[in-house]
């Protein structure tokens, strides 16, 4: 191939709302830099931020969040469909009824606001959109597409499309994986290819075929029509040399943010450390759905990560970082971390880990700059976690929501319920423990687990049987009836068989709701101890009005503290003290410390509640 050609068909790459606005896209960032080193001239687009900038980031920033319900793609979808559109009466909204009131505000309505939008905003944002960029530069119109961006992203092709029928359209990101793809590459006239899987190898070889004339059908994870048949071929196996991979280009986003006035202040750059789940790989979690078709596990040398956030943060100007990994590497802990800690730098970075991590790990990761979490907790009751199969016990999730909040670490974490096999005792022991955990942080929510494709609770119909399921319901006002709904669905509504009453979970979300606004009434509470040899003193703010103290000595005192590492048995606490006392009389002792709740017991095991009052130990 000779460079002429490749010059001949230049690209760019769209990202379109619903995509936050607070970070750019790393899709788009990656996939530039790939092109641009295979010799291709590729160049990204923010217009998520163009739509930002007219309506309102607050606006836009309530909008992006919803992620069940599709608000977002319901806004686009007339002008992706145009007449076959099924919803142009706002039949939606009526069926949302009560469930969009966090849209309201103080001088409209949220209905209002809604169809102001979708009938005004909208269409001139595209006309906007279609009128600002040079598109008569380019041959090629990627568009990377997760949660709610498939219809802006239809929209504006279709316009595209009219203007510039010669254009190339290529769809990819999480909503084109599996038969998804296929099928929105049937059903939506717009979508010429589809990259169905990672695009780190598909996307700069379709440039390359498209630039030389010659067929895609050798091409590994591409999707196009071909008559009236859709052609797929099987996608490339997962990248494993990660470190091969350049580092994001994000020159265009903070670019068009400052020229759009947008803040960037509060940026965290998304970096990649790792792609997959090591721990989905060997126990897929019952009710998740991500890395639908690259579940393997593959990570960067810690010296690649290290390098690359001190390059981004050069050449952005930022300490915020935010990896986009589904789940840490565990040898970052031994390796990454402790590097970063002796470089003495002023990194924030967040990271969704596993929540197994003890308090040693938790040390090392704050020391390292990491400030910001998110462990797949889900639960309080060990027997839920072993029906979601998280290899954790629950003793293990407070745990770590004790060491985190002693070492400063934000923790975002949900509690979930709706789970074969799960018991209305579950959730009445868990109603009744989250008053004594008042001073760790809350969850942000607690709600009935979702049903997403590519989790076990969808691929499994033999394991999870249900009454029934179907897409969920907002999905027939978005998408015309030529698209097969149960294809192209990530999110779907079900029941169930032996399900329980949403009655037995109504104390536990009532004890959540009471510890979040606890949290933010004013200063959290605190439970923290301090000791001395044989001396052991727990101060207690969590039930006001009953502030007080505990005072322990002696074998009381060791007991408590033996188990504020992590959980123990009594066995253990007997062997680790030397304690010739009977196993039975520590464990009335751990009986003795809950009733005061002061103690999470969990079965066997047996975990001190009270954080350390002496910080950074």
């Amino acid at each position: 191939m000779t460079g002429p050609n490749r010059a001949a068909w230049p690209a760019v790459l769209v990202s379109m709302p619903f995509m936050q606005i607070d970070r750019p896209s790393i899709q788009l960032g990656l996939l530039k830099e790939i092109g641009t080193a295979h010799g291709h001239d590729v160049r990204t687009l923010h217009a998520n931020l163009d739509f930002a900038a007219r309506i309102g980031a607050d606006w836009y920033r309530l909008l992006a969040e919803s992620r069940g319900r599709l608000v977002g793609d319901w806004l686009f979808a007339v002008e992706a469909f145009g007449d076959a559109a099924p919803d142009r009466d706002a039949r939606l909204l009526a069926e949302l009824t009560g469930e969009l009131d966090y849209l309201t505000s103080a001088a409209e309505p949220a209905l209002d606001r809604l169809l102001r939008t979708r009938d005004r905003d909208v269409p001139a944002f595209l006309d906007d959109l279609l009128d600002g960029f040079p598109w008569h530069e380019v041959r090629v119109v990627g568009f990377s597409s997760t949660f709610q961006q498939n219809t802006a992203s239809f929209a504006l092709a279709r316009r595209l499309k009219r203007r510039f029928p010669e254009l190339v359209t290529v769809f990819g990101g999480a909503n084109f994986d599996g038969e998804m793809g296929r099928e929105l590459v049937r059903s939506v006239d717009c979508v010429d290819y589809a990259v169905i899987g990672e695009g780190d190898t598909a996307f700069p070889r379709l440039l390359e075929a498209l630039a030389a004339g010659t067929g895609v059908d050798g091409i590994p994870g591409v999707a196009r029509r071909v008559g009236d048949r859709v052609v797929a071929t099987p996608p490339a196996a997962p990248l494993t040399a990660l470190d091969d991979l350049p580092a994001p280009d994000y020159d265009e986003y903070f670019d068009r943010a400052a020229r759009l006035g947008l803040p960037v202040d509060n940026v965290w750059l998304p970096f990649e450390s790792a792609r997959g789940c090591w721990w989905g790989a060997k126990h897929h979690c019952t009710f998740c759905g991500l890395n639908g078709t690259t579940m393997r596990f593959r990570a960067k040398s810690p010296d690649r990560v290290r390098a690359e956030l001190a390059g981004q943060s050069r050449r952005y100007r930022t300490f915020r970082f935010e990896a986009v990994d589904n789940i840490l590497e565990p040898a970052y802990v031994r390796e990454l971390f402790p590097a970063l800690a002796s470089d003495e730098l002023d990194y924030q970075i967040f990271y969704e880990v596993k929540a197994n991590l003890n308090r040693a790990a938790l040390r090392t990761l704050a020391r390292a700059g990491v400030t910001h979490l998110q462990p797949g907790l889900e639960s309080l009751s060990s027997n839920v976690l072993r029906l979601m199969d998280k290899g954790v016990r629950a003793a293990q999730n407070v745990n770590l929501l004790r060491w985190a909040r002693y070492y400063g670490i934000g923790v975002g974490w949900n509690i979930l319920w709706g789970f074969p096999g799960e018991t209305e005792a579950d959730y009445a022991a868990q109603a009744a423990v989250v008053p004594h955990l008042v001073h760790l942080q809350p969850p942000m929510s607690a709600d009935r687990v979702w049903l997403e494709r590519f989790s076990p609770l969808f691929t499994r119909p033999d394991r999870f049987r249900m009454r029934h399921r179907e897409p969920e319901r907002s999905y027939r006002f978005v998408y015309p009836s030529t698209v097969d709904l149960e294809r192209i669905a990530y999110f779907f509504d079900y029941e169930l068989e032996q399900a329980l009453p949403e009655a037995a979970y109504a104390d536990l979300a009532a004890a959540v709701d009471s510890w979040k606004r606890t949290w933010t009434a004013g200063s959290p509470p605190v439970l923290r101890y301090r000791s001395a040899p044989g001396h052991l003193r727990i101060d207690d703010t969590r039930f006001p009005g009953r502030e007080g103290s505990y005072t322990f000595r002696d074998t009381l005192a060791e007991i408590y503290l033996a188990c504020s590492e992590r959980p123990s048995t009594a066995q253990a606490v007997r062997r680790r003290l030397g304690l010739t006392q009977p196993v039975g009389v520590i464990e009335d002792a751990f009986a003795e410390f809950q009733a005061r709740g002061l103690m999470f017991l969990d079965g066997s095991l047996a975990l001190a509640l009270a954080i350390p009052a002496t910080p950074g130990r």
